[in-house]
């Protein structure tokens, strides 16, 4: 670009602080590391205005370094720059300095270590004094120096004081309260991180700030684009309170308008399928059904007579007198099992009869001959026939048969073989009326079991179908209710749909009354990119409601990953360009890490800091650009007082920390 024209004859970029204003509204004078109290392991001493960390690329500086053994190693990277960058910011209240990873190292490496900031808020010193390693607290000061906060270190006081001084006095309580953010001081660390936006988020997106491999714990990295565009615009006054509440009121309903849609899709699809169901039950097609909330009388209809059809009984079959049924089915069942139990008892009983009758006739035999013989007695012992020993007289026994009492035994067996014989012709004569009984007794409860499975199986059968045909009815009232809520989601997100359009319209009225704050910046921003890019080039700022956009135009629009790095660092130095107007509730600091990308032009990048340089004062800067850098500076600032570090990536000594890590 050795061809182009003076720039600064073409295009001056014009900024005017304040009357009075002579630095920036916070400003750090001071960055101190310290391996343990008192022992100071680098100091930065840093001022308003332009100021360069530099760790060179070799190729930059052959032969200056070339005698040192270590100088071989030094690549220009790996010297700590964004460290640096991470720990000035953690100075000023973030949460984090560096990865976790990262931050287990130096923590091993520096066990009672520290870092420290001298902050200037409007002229005010605060002294800041954070732990790199965990397990201590945390200090944050006014009117003292931070070297003094190693006598307090039992007495952390934490960021908050430093916070809330920076909240009430540079963003102002109102802007604070409007910021769209959940926990106290975020809306400072959100103005933070955009102020120090991370060296990967410079070649994404403008409202990218915080990449999420630095694990910063910052609340930007929740927060959605439309969000952050809402905290953006806070900050540079291009928003209203109303407008706020718009946006929320916008989002609600977008958020109630996504649910009406999910809710109307949820409802259509169970009608399809409800209808297809019911159709399908009724034997109908999809033809046979009229289209709409119309179809559902139709199918009411149809399942009506169905319901009348499933309630008819054929001719002759009971399925009204089951009860009875049942009750005639149970006795029957009973009459049966009473005979083949009285069966069962009389056919045991008779073996036991028939055995005491042959007991009773084994014993009457016996009988008749004892009487035969005491009716023509013999002598027991002699054998001499009574009426002979009447005769002549028996010399051996006195003693006689009593054949009374023969007799009467005699009448008794045979009396009890009459009775056990009766006995047994009884349980004959039962047994055989039982046998007679029982098959037709059966046959009665066979044919009542038939007849009662019959009715309960007709009975279950038009119960089931009634049931289901019924059902189909309920089915159809539901699906009646089901096509009403549908309805009404349809209304509901069409309403919700017309109210957003007209919120956005408002929205719309609301960007253009803040016209003036984008055309400020925009100016700000197509005279950066003049002076960087060349005069025929333009930038251009705009706010629609596709959200913010930052345009360079050189012959056409321009888009490139060196372009787009360009327009966010351009972008970024017309904000604090506005902010040392006092056009915004932002700070006028700024911190780039390596801002280069890699093909954008040598020469662009130095003339974009000697346009920085030339918004400094004769005595006093109303703003600090803090830039850390492995591409050489331009040659006039390569020294004091605009070059405040120059590191390497080896020998150890010569990095941030002078030292390697564990």
């Amino acid at each position: 670009m050795s061809g182009q024209p003076d720039l600064f004859g073409h295009a001056a970029l014009s900024v005017k602080p304040p009357p009075g204003v002579t630095e920036p509204a916070l400003w750090v004078r001071r960055l101190a590391i310290w391996r343990a109290p008192g022992d100071l392991v680098r100091a930065v001493e840093l001022r308003p205005g332009l100021n360069f960390v530099w760790s060179p690329d070799p190729a930059d500086v052959q032969g200056q370094r070339e005698s040192q053994p270590t100088a071989q190693d030094d690549v220009g990277h790996g010297a700590g720059k964004s460290l640096f960058c991470r720990l000035l910011r953690y100075c000023l209240g973030e949460d984090r300095f560096a990865p976790e990873a990262q931050r287990l190292s130096i923590g091993s490496a520096f066990l009672t270590g520290w870092v420290s900031a001298e902050v200037l808020l409007h002229g005010k010193l605060w002294g800041v004094l954070r732990p790199l390693a965990v397990g201590r607290g945390h200090f944050a000061v006014e009117g003292v120096l931070p070297e003094q906060l190693f006598d307090r270190l039992n007495e952390p006081t934490g960021m908050a004081p430093l916070l809330q001084a920076i909240e009430s006095q540079v963003l102002t309580p109102d802007v604070a309260r409007r910021m769209p953010v959940l926990r106290t001081h975020d809306a400072w660390r959100v103005a933070l991180a955009w102020l120090t936006r991370d060296q990967e988020c410079r070649f994404d997106h403008v409202l990218d700030w915080r990449a999420a491999e630095s694990d910063s714990e910052s609340p930007v990295r929740n927060m959605s684009r439309g969000r952050l565009q809402d905290a953006m615009r806070v900050l540079i006054g291009a928003i209203a309170t109303d407008e706020i509440a718009l946006h929320e009121s916008v989002s609600a309903k977008t958020e109630t308008h996504k649910a009406h849609l999910q809710e109307s899709a949820r409802r259509e699809w169970a009608c399809g399928r409800t209808r297809l169901s019911i159709i399908q039950a009724l034997g109908l097609t999809s033809d046979d059904v009229p289209e709409g909330k119309l179809g559902i009388e139709s199918l009411h209809q149809a399942a009506r007579q169905h319901l009348a059809k499933v309630s008819r009984v054929s001719p002759g079959a009971d399925v009204f007198n089951l009860g009875d049924l049942r009750q005639r089915s149970r006795e029957a069942e009973k009459q049966v099992s009473e005979l083949n139990s009285k069966l069962a008892v009389l056919q045991s009983s008779l073996p036991l009869n028939q055995e005491l009758l042959r007991q009773y006739k084994a014993e009457l035999p016996l009988i008749s001959v004892r009487l035969r013989e005491a009716e023509v007695p013999v002598c027991q012992i002699c054998d001499v026939p009574i009426d002979r020993v009447k005769a002549e007289g028996c010399k051996l026994s006195h003693k006689l048969t009593d054949l009374e009492g023969l007799k009467r035994r005699h009448e008794a067996v045979a009396q009890k073989v009459s009775q056990q014989q009766a006995v047994i012709d009884d349980v004959q004569a039962a047994i055989t009326v039982l046998n007679q009984q029982l098959p037709a007794a059966r046959s009665a409860r066979d044919a009542l079991r038939q007849d009662l499975s019959k009715a309960e199986k007709l009975s279950t059968q038009r119960s089931s179908a009634w049931f289901n045909a019924r059902r189909l009815l309920d089915d159809i009232q539901r699906l009646s209710a089901d096509w009403d809520a549908w309805e009404q989601a349809q209304r509901q997100a069409t309403e919700m749909a017309t109210k957003i359009d007209a919120e956005r319209e408002q929205l719309a009225a609301f960007r253009d009354r803040q016209a003036a704050v984008f055309d400020r910046l925009s100016t700000h921003f197509d005279a950066i990119i003049r002076l960087t890019v060349g005069p025929t080039a333009s930038g251009r700022v705009s706010l629609d409601g596709n959200g913010l956009k930052l345009g360079v135009q050189l012959g056409g629009e321009r888009s490139s990953p060196a372009i787009e790095s360009l327009k966010i660092i351009a972008f970024d130095l017309a904000v604090m360009c506005m902010s040392i107007e006092g056009g915004t509730q932002l700070p006028a600091f700024l911190l780039h890490d390596s801002p280069r990308e890699a093909d954008l032009g040598l020469s662009v990048y130095h003339r974009l800091f000697n346009m920085v340089a030339a918004l400094e004062g004769q005595a006093h800067s109303p703003f600090q650009y803090i830039v850390t850098t492995t591409t050489q500076p331009p040659p006039a600032f390569q020294k004091a007082p605009w070059l405040r570090l120059e590191l390497h990536g080896a020998p150890a000594t010569e990095r941030l920390l002078r030292c390697d890590l564990p």
